[in-house]
């Protein structure tokens, strides 16, 4: 009697044993999440609300046109959810049967394309099914694809884009790709397997990349600038060659060029940016920032729609003196209101020309004395938040000033430069000094001087030059005379506050 209850224990012991185990093999399938509870919340609570958080924060429609691809972010939600947040609004009424996600691979070297091909993808906010059929339709297509489950383990490039997803959209499936080759031959290779493979269903393509790396908050704003000119502008060679030459960057590369290739296949005509930041907008930190894009790739009709270079050839329109006066408003309430409370007051703007990315410069002055001055480069945000965005910072980030104190407002004078887009110049005798700003370029070394700089000082075209290198770029005087020193013009209308 003893042996056969013994036994009977066994049996059952071995039975639920058994059915565990059985219940629990969708694990051997189901990619966990590695970072939860450092690149994101890792609470389901907690993510669900901070993803929600930065969807309510977007003040912006969604753009015109059938949505084929974004690009967003991937670093931590503290540094770059709130640029994602741009990405996924898009997302709002959309219906995608599967979502391709490509990466880049910062942990494992890849060569070809890695394709997650079964199973799952978890993260605090529940499971998210791999579309096993598209993915290993696409992996068939050449034997430069593969799959290692190893690779994407560790990866958080793709991993951080899912809660955003799981917000955003009802019921989807992921198709995971990490790519590190950017070359043109083999983006385009990736691109054609993918768009060939989706047959009826209906896919977005959705890069993860983030822009420039570790420079200073003025070189990362031109550097980024020059990646979001050619994006914008479709220009996709220019881009490629800017990124060899170190004058733009984007870790995620690769996983770019595949999604604007895959996204022109299927009918892209437009890229728009929705919004740009970097880290050091978040921190205050400007001394090493991170940048960060958020991008819509769409089918929009050409009627009436010129391509971003021809319209930019005829220049840029001139303010008028009510647009003059709307920025300069703008500017005066934003310090005011910075300055004593810390808060960011809200504009609402309807003037198109003001909706215009432009580059802008913001510059203090205090009793006739420089007080500050700190701008955008190149055209990555919308004039009339640029303005804002830079009357903050040169109030209380210029590095050669003491913040603005609430008492010395009264005293301030505010003075905007609005720029048209830097060319790159073959000799200084293309230079007319009150009428061109100066950029000096070379390695990670940059100063620029805005047109009335000459014109304030009396400085001959040489000792413009020399001080330019010496004060602003930390180059030697003569540097601008050397062949590998880059050097760029552009031009701004300057208007200040009445007296």
């Amino acid at each position: 009697m003893l042996m056969r209850k013994i036994f009977l224990v066994s049996m059952l012991l071995f039975m639920y044993l058994f059915l565990l185990g059985a219940g629990d093999t969708s694990d051997s399938n189901l990619r966990r999440p590695r970072w939860a509870g450092e690149f994101y919340p890792g609470s389901p609570e907690e993510l669900r609300d901070n993803v929600a958080d930065f969807l309510k924060k977007v003040d912006q429609r969604k753009v015109s046109g059938g949505l084929i691809a974004l690009v967003s972010p991937h670093a931590g939600y503290f540094y770059s959810g709130q640029v994602a947040g741009y990405a996924y609004r898009q997302l709002e009424g959309e219906d995608f049967d599967t979502v391709v996600i490509l990466g880049p691979s910062h942990y494992v070297p890849v060569k070809g394309a890695c394709i997650y091909v079964e199973g799952w993808w978890e993260t605090p906010m529940g499971k998210v099914k791999v579309d096993s059929e598209l993915a290993k339709e696409i992996l068939n297509k050449s034997h430069l694809f593969y799959f290692d489950e190893k690779t994407h383990i560790q990866e958080h490039s793709i991993e951080v884009q899912l809660p955003f997803l799981q917000t955003a959209l009802k019921d989807f499936q992921i198709v995971p790709i990490l790519v590190n080759d950017h070359s043109e031959e083999f983006s385009k290779l990736l691109a054609n397997a993918i768009v060939s493979s989706r047959g009826k269903k209906r896919i977005l393509i959705l890069a993860s990349t983030d822009m420039s790396h570790y420079h200073v908050y003025g070189q990362a704003c031109l550097i980024d600038g020059t990646a979001i000119r050619d994006l914008e502008n479709f220009d996709l060679g220019s881009l490629r060659e800017h990124i060899k030459e170190g004058k733009a960057e984007l870790c995620g590369g690769a996983a770019v060029f595949t999604a604007i290739l895959s996204a022109k296949e299927s009918g892209a005509n437009r890229i728009r940016l929705l919004r740009y930041a970097n880290s050091g907008d978040v921190t205050g930190d400007k001394t090493r920032v991170v940048g960060y894009g958020a991008f819509a790739i769409v089918r929009e009709r050409e009627e009436g729609t010129p391509p971003r270079k021809e319209k930019e050839k005829g220049g840029k329109k001139m303010l008028n003196e009510k647009q003059k006066k709307i920025l300069l408003d703008i500017a005066r309430k934003t310090i005011e209101e910075y300055v004593q409370t810390r808060k960011v007051p809200e504009f609402k703007v309807e003037d198109p020309l003001l909706k215009e990315k432009r580059g802008v410069f913001v510059t203090l002055h205090r009793r006739g004395m420089l007080r500050g001055c700190i701008g955008y480069i190149m055209p990555i945000e919308e004039l009339f938040k640029a303005v804002s965005k830079m009357a903050i910072e040169s109030s209380t980030a210029d590095p050669r000033f003491p913040p603005v104190k609430p008492q010395e407002l009264n005293d301030i004078e505010i003075e905007i430069s609005v720029l048209t887009v830097p060319e790159r110049i073959k000799s200084t005798d293309e230079i007319e000094l009150g009428k061109h700003g100066v950029i000096v370029k070379r390695g990670y070394h940059q100063g620029v001087f805005l047109p009335q700089v000459a014109t304030e000082t009396g400085w001959s075209k040489e000792e413009f030059l020399n001080r330019l290198c010496y004060d602003k770029a930390n180059l030697p005087e003569d540097a601008w005379k050397d062949k590998d020193t880059e050097i760029y013009t552009f031009s701004a209308q300057v208007f200040k506050e009445e007296k």
